[in-house]
């Protein structure tokens, strides 16, 4: 009886590879052998590189910590592991310790008018010419990120609303607020800026994204059309 040829991982179905698993499901859907297969990237003529690393897994009770305490000397008795992935797995199990051991960020909560202009006024208060800054949030108004949007004139920039949805879409953000520098040192709104607030906010509300603000800075003052009940 012929001996069945075994499959690479590039012959395996495209939904089963765990490069494009990550790209479709996100990291979270990949076992531990399938992520480290990945580090790695191939195993040997015998095994494919998932195949290999569940058999170092299985070594390991399935154990990352005991994984991470293996020497370079005991990877690389593995066939399909020399130095190179040897070195990679380890500095993968470093990062882990170092992640698990390092404080999450704090982000910034813009719940208000003062807090948008105090988080953004260093961003702005040096430009010669106007900016506009898309400000993306979760539902307790906790910053996701904060992304430039427009690059103008001295007395004005081009704001598009798609943009702004689309980041906040990408972002998976519930809360969006629109921030925007006068160069001139005058913070009252302009006709076009009534009208951007206007259209973002019909946008935001189609979309069931809540429109915090939009909040023009100046050099030391700032003009915020919540604060003026005009949002």
């Amino acid at each position: 009886m012929m001996e069945k040829k075994k499959l690479t991982i590039n012959e395996w179905a495209e939904e089963d590879r765990p490069r494009e698993k990550l790209m479709n499901l996100g990291a979270e859907a990949l076992s531990n052998a399938e992520l480290l297969a990945i580090l790695i990237g191939s195993g040997s003529p015998r095994e494919s590189a998932v195949e290999l690393m569940k058999r170092v897994l299985a070594d390991c009770e399935n154990n990352l910590n005991t994984l991470g305490k293996l020497s370079i000397t005991d990877l690389t008795t593995y066939n399909g592991i020399g130095e190179a992935k040897a070195i990679t797995i380890l500095a993968a199990c470093e990062l882990g310790k170092r992640r698990q051991a390092t404080d999450v960020a704090k982000r910034p909560t813009l719940d208000s008018a003062a807090a948008l202009y105090k988080y953004m006024h260093p961003k702005l208060q040096d430009k010669d010419v106007e900016e506009a800054w898309i400000l993306l949030m979760n539902q307790k108004l906790d910053l996701i990120e904060a992304k430039c949007i427009s690059h103008g004139g001295i007395t004005g920039t081009a704001i598009d609303v798609r943009i702004i949805l689309k980041e906040a879409l990408l972002k998976n953000a519930t809360a969006i607020a629109l921030c925007h520098n006068h160069p001139s040192g005058n913070p009252s709104p302009s006709k076009e800026d009534d009208n951007i607030t206007a259209c973002v906010k019909k946008a935001a509300d189609t979309m069931r994204i809540h429109f915090i603000d939009h909040v023009i800075v100046a050099d030391q003052r700032f003009y915020s059309y919540r604060e003026e009940g005009r949002v």
